[in-house]
């Protein structure tokens, strides 16, 4: 199948951190696992090839995936107009996109990866999907699915710890526990949203932040870490602080404080590049 995504860049996107589940094959394609099945994506111009186990509605769901039904070009327009100091980093991000990932994915993979590294993370997540996801064969492999809730609601505190997430264990049973009782994300303001998430062990503001950022769609929130709080300042002369920062991002980048960190990130990995 062939689907037309325009100007964007599909490995850029895929292998910007978000994403832990990306295998990048000898003939330059990208496979990925989604909910409910496998893709090999190859990029040629603004179409990409696809293959999947699964060709039910996949149009739509990669348009969805990579946030393909979303006006960037209004978007960026605006940050520029309100912002003109950001117009060379967003010329330099117009191929870049916010994948829309699933939510309860996205919950357990940022637990996992507080304080940890890619590598590791993604090891962890695989050796979750292995233990406890549905298998899928595609192109002559074994896959596995996420598991969701009901795969995962009896496991113990062990369980989790021999998937080599160390402290995180005891997060993960927690969210566990806690996820039914939750309030519907959706429904909330973000503000509400992140309290509500933050109600879970172990989920701080940054955490929460990036679960609202590829999870549910909320371009107004604005993960902070160190490399964020070294940008801030080198860029925008704002001291290293996190309140300071939150409120220089809530008066400047307001409800796409989210997308421009993100370009944030794509922009300094374009410079070095």
């Amino acid at each position: 199948m062939k689907i037309y995504v325009g100007n964007i860049n599909i490995e850029n996107i895929l292998f910007s951190g978000a994403c832990f589940r990306c295998i990048k094959e000898d003939d330059g394609s990208i496979t990925n696992v989604l909910k409910d099945r496998v893709i090999n994506l190859k990029q040629k111009g603004n179409y990409i090839d696809v293959k999947s186990s699964n060709y039910n509605n996949l149009e739509n769901i990669l348009k969805e995936y990579f946030d393909l039904n979303r006006d960037y070009g209004e978007i960026n327009n605006k940050i520029i107009n309100n912002n003109p100091n950001l117009k060379e980093m967003i010329n330099n991000c117009i191929d870049y996109r916010i994948l829309n990932q699933d939510s309860f994915e996205m919950c357990i993979s940022y637990i996992i990866s507080q304080n940890n590294n890619v590598k590791r993370i993604s090891k962890s997540i695989q050796s979750l999907c292995e233990l406890y996801g549905d298998k899928i064969l595609f192109n002559n492999k074994t896959y596995y699915l996420f598991p969701q809730y009901d795969n995962l609601k009896q496991l113990s505190l062990e369980d989790f710890r021999k998937l080599g997430v160390g402290f995180r264990d005891k997060y993960l049973i927690d969210f566990i526990e806690k996820y039914k009782s939750l309030k519907d994300i959706n429904t909330l303001s973000t503000e509400d949203a992140l309290s509500e998430l933050m109600k879970i062990k172990g989920i701080g503001l940054k955490v929460a932040s990036c679960i609202l950022l590829f999870g549910y769609k909320r371009l107004d929130v604005f993960p902070i870490d160190t490399w964020v709080k070294h940008y801030m300042s080198e860029f925008f002369n704002i001291k290293e602080d996190q309140k300071i920062i939150e409120k220089y991002a809530k008066e400047n980048f307001k409800e796409y404080s989210g997308l421009i960190i993100q370009y944030m990130f794509h922009y300094e990995r374009n410079m070095k590049d």
